[in-house]
């Protein structure tokens, strides 16, 4: 497994998608349907373009896990990586949420899969932080460097410094914080939204970072390693060039590829020469979601990575006390009906 890349995702299937009006306030990405387009219209339309996500990632070998919503509350919950991270070792992370409204799209089928499917030793909540006002949404706010262990944070309503702190304590990230704004002065909502870090690439709006000191100590520690920096436009972020996410898939022979997973509108706002850049090490694989895109969010948004040991899928052997147990309705080898829903 790629320490940067994971291999297998989680997405939600957000049957009642739409625009959330409760984070409209400080994200500027945001934007309305088209007039006279029915809610309906909208959710169809969606849903259509997150089939589209996982057959696509499907065809490059990206195993894909895909939990349905049908509660017509949680308006974003097709963006699962802004309340769970995974990380390697077998640690999964859960966040407090800005908006009242997205906190119950944390789920407990989604971690049950998580702990049946893959290693996990603990899993970290931080969630209890919200009541204080304190707010940490996961793989938005931050861009992790798994390699590197950096946090890339733009400060936020939706990023807050201290819980910054306390989860590079816990998971061993550093944490480099920064202040990112657009032309007209409105700070950055989520950090993802302007950079991507990759294994040998990353794509960063390093112009959206005013303070120049800051702004080039964030390059430096990005190709510290011999990564290549790809700067984009703030026009390029407002077209979500910078909301994608490096991913590693398999040949129909079985051989490591590694993608970077971006929206069409997205591939189309890059330059010839920063294609290029990307597909030193990636292969492209971009797809059209101009629906959820709507909603302040792209492809990255829309991936919570895995980052996990697989458990070993031979089945043990049941004991007569189990078969006992399972007699009427064969389920697990320890009797417990666990539901997976690895589509």
């Amino acid at each position: 497994m790629s320490a940067q890349a994971p291999s297998a995702v989680i997405l939600i299937r957000a049957e009642r998608f739409t625009p959330n009006p409760a984070t409209a306030a400080d994200n500027a990405f945001q934007a309305e349907p088209p007039p006279g387009q029915s809610h309906l219209d909208t959710s169809v339309k969606a849903l259509a373009e997150m089939d589209a996500l996982a057959d696509a990632l499907r065809d490059v070998g990206v195993r894909v896990h895909v939990f349905a919503d049908e509660d017509h509350t949680r308006p974003d919950s097709v963006f699962p990586n802004n309340w769970l991270s995974t990380h390697a070792g077998g640690s999964v992370a859960v966040y407090p949420m800005y908006a009242s409204n997205r906190r119950h799209e944390r789920r407990h089928d989604v971690l049950e899969m998580l702990k049946s499917s893959y290693r996990v030793q603990s899993i970290i909540d931080y969630s209890g932080l919200e009541p204080d006002g304190i707010f940490l949404e996961g793989t938005g706010a931050m861009v992790l460097d798994h390699v590197s262990r950096v946090a890339y944070t733009a400060r936020s309503h939706r990023a807050d410094s201290a819980v910054l702190e306390r989860f590079c304590t816990d998971f061993n990230y550093e944490p480099m914080a920064f202040d990112a704004v657009d032309a007209h002065g409105v700070p950055v909502y989520h950090t993802n939204v302007i950079a991507c870090v990759g294994t040998d690439v990353a794509l960063i709006a390093l112009e959206m970072i005013p303070d120049e000191v800051r702004r080039e100590q964030v390059r430096e520690r990005l190709s510290v390693n011999g990564r290549t920096v790809v700067e984009i436009t703030e026009e390029q972020v407002r077209e979500f060039a910078g909301n994608a996410v490096e991913l590693c898939g398999r040949t129909a022979e079985g051989r490591r590829r590694y993608i970077m997973a971006m929206s069409a509108r997205a591939r189309r706002s890059l330059r010839p020469d920063q294609v290029a850049a990307i597909e030193e090490s990636c292969e492209i694989v971009a797809v059209d979601i101009p629906t959820i895109e709507l909603a302040g969010g792209s492809v990255r948004c829309m991936i919570a990575g895995v980052h996990l040991d697989r458990r070993p899928g031979v089945e043990p052997e049941l004991t007569e006390a189990v078969e006992a147990i399972n007699e009427d309705a064969p389920a697990t080898a320890d009797g417990r009906d666990v539901v997976l829903a690895d589509a």
